[in-house]
């Protein structure tokens, strides 16, 4: 699991583009997504972090990666 802290994440609409970015670098990622948290927990097999933060990055967001 990959975790993300985006604070700039405030509405669903962020919730599916960050959703979607995820999901063109790695098909299969499971995204979870918690608004109020500003957190995007990430099931990936298929990506690192250091792809799923240029991603979340380059659909305009601000992602702080989480130690488990």
């Amino acid at each position: 699991m990959i975790s993300f802290e985006v604070q700039d994440m405030t509405c669903g609409h962020c919730a599916s583009t960050i959703t979607k970015a995820v999901q063109a670098t790695d098909q299969a990622a499971q995204v979870h997504i918690d608004l109020a948290a500003h957190r995007v927990d990430i099931e990936t097999s298929a990506a690192d972090t250091q792809a799923l933060s240029a991603a979340i990055s380059e659909a305009g967001y601000t992602p702080v990666p989480l130690t488990q």
